[in-house]
């Protein structure tokens, strides 16, 4: 991929390895919830390939616009 930004939406359970990622003037950003040691894994995605000029980006989704009006945190998903 050249250019660009790949964007992961994770949610607890999924595991991102970028470990087999060749970087070319690239970066990577995790930003992970703080997760509860008992969920389990329920998908790993492994990236592989090459990354040029751009960046890839690991996320949570983002809060709905009544929690972030009411400064409350993302809301617990339903497999918790």
């Amino acid at each position: 991929m050249t250019g660009k930004t790949l964007t992961l939406v994770t949610r607890p359970g999924i595991v991102v390895d970028a470990g087999g990622l060749q970087l070319v003037h690239s970066r990577v950003k995790f930003r992970q919830d703080p997760t509860n040691p008992r969920t389990p894994v329920t998908l790993r995605v492994e990236l592989v390939g090459q990354k040029a000029h751009g960046r890839v980006v690991v996320r949570p989704p983002r809060r709905t616009f009544g929690q972030w009006l009411l400064r409350r945190p993302r809301s617990p998903s339903a497999d918790d």
